[in-house]
């Protein structure tokens, strides 16, 4: 009878369960910048514990992650051949004994597209073994994410287990899932798991997501002070040269981390945003998600006298976009793994909308994509209410320019296929 509990929760219940968890998260927010503000109001995001801080939004509101990632979901679904040949390169243990096969997934966020790629990765390795003649293992599957990730909203996307049942019985189970789980908090830019026990790690639209701002963008006293600006698109060549130098660094601590837990013969698929420019200036869609409108949005508040101009140029979004050469000099550097695939591929919009001739669809869209990323940073920068004034003017301002949003907002992604021997 207890194992059944959460299943006899009424809505309302499951609603005020989800609101206490989001209640939480904020109060910790709350906390952790009254903390920084003890030690100057201009303290920068870098500074502020990221790791703490950084999440897609949670929950399943209209702004939340898992209401803003379709769009990930059909690029996820546009790459599939490529994750498939990635698969076919994972050697299969053929012992009569054989360990679980372990999957993890990079960056996992709140969402079902998390779900259905584990699924798929489980699906394929198990008809690998079948067409092999071989029994195939249990399955462990890891979600991985920061600490203030929700993993709540999550859990409660996961398909139950099919127990006592063998193999062929959970994969022809339609609506269950084949495979034993846990979540894992902590950022993957450091160990995660034991040495050698991972057989296949999947990270996607997460790597572009730096460990923190580079400091130097936010120092007032540095050439590389990103003065005026809340992104690296469009700045200056130190700055663009300290987020790159960020954003390599951060891949190389990724790929040792990677290096020591993998097993000989495993695989990594990696997705993460990526620009076709050599111009690290020019960041893509990335530029125009967050250096347009977004951008416009906080000189609206500084013009306004809401935000000090110090405040804006305090907070600056932790992402870069590389360029293929960007990713291949860290990889080869690490020489750990051997390049099977390395491409860039055309992702699309970010934005999903039913009435691409309804502007204020577009700028619901376009504020909603932008908040469900960066909305808890934002908040955690400058507090939920001016939070709201920003968003507000992000979809005016995208509204206004509906037709350039959805012709010019398109997105590059780095698409990379490793091996470890």
């Amino acid at each position: 009878m207890n194992g059944g509990v959460s299943s006899s929760l009424s809505h309302s219940q499951k609603e005020g369960v989800e609101k206490d968890s989001e209640r939480s998260r904020r109060e910790e927010i709350h906390r952790e910048r009254e903390r920084m503000a003890s030690k100057g109001d201009n303290v920068a995001v870098c500074n502020m514990k990221l790791e703490r801080l950084l999440s897609m939004k949670g929950g399943k509101g209209q702004d939340s992650y898992a209401n803003n990632s379709q769009a990930q979901a059909m690029h996820a679904r546009s790459m599939l051949h490529l994750l498939e040949e990635t698969l076919d390169n994972v050697h299969l243990n053929s012992s009569a004994s054989p360990p679980p096969f372990t999957a993890v997934d990079l960056g996992c966020s709140s969402g079902a597209n998390t779900v259905h790629i584990i699924d798929f990765i489980v699906k394929h390795i198990s008809k690998r073994f079948d067409s092999a003649g071989i029994d195939p293992p249990e399955f462990t599957a890891f979600f991985a994410d920061l600490p203030s990730n929700d993993f709540n909203t999550l859990f409660q996307l996961l398909p139950p287990l099919v127990s006592n049942s063998c193999m062929e019985e959970c994969l022809a189970a339609d609506g269950n899932r084949s495979y034993f789980v846990a979540g894992v908090p902590g950022s993957f830019y450091r160990r995660l798991f034991p040495a050698r026990t991972i057989d296949f790690f999947h990270s996607a639209f997460s790597l572009h997501w730096l460990s923190q701002v580079p400091e130097s963008v936010t120092d007032r006293r540095s050439a590389a002070y990103n003065r005026g600006r809340v992104f690296i698109h469009g700045a200056g060549e130190k700055t663009t040269t300290a987020y790159k130098r960020q954003f390599q660094a951060d891949l190389a601590e990724f790929l040792r981390a990677r290096a020591a837990e993998v097993k000989r013969g495993g695989a990594m698929f990696l997705v993460c945003l990526g620009r076709t420019s050599l111009d690290p200036t020019d960041q893509g869609g990335a530029g125009l998600l967050f250096g347009t409108h977004f951008q416009d949005a906080w000189d609206d508040l500084v013009r306004e006298g809401l935000v000090a101009a110090e405040k804006r140029d305090g907070f600056n979004i932790p992402v870069y976009a590389p360029s293929l050469q960007d990713f291949k000099e860290v990889v080869e550097a690490n020489g750990s793994f051997a390049i099977e695939k390395l491409v860039v591929y055309k992702g699309g919009s970010p934005l999903v909308v039913s009435e691409p001739d309804d502007a204020s669809e577009v700028g619901r869209a376009f504020a909603s994509s932008c908040r469900s990323v960066a909305g808890v940073l934002v908040e955690a920068h400058i507090g939920e209410e001016l939070s709201n004034e920003l968003f507000s003017r992000v979809e005016r301002r995208a509204t206004s320019h509906a037709k350039d949003v959805l012709v010019n907002l398109q997105f590059f992604h780095i698409v990379a296929s490793l091996s470890f021997t």
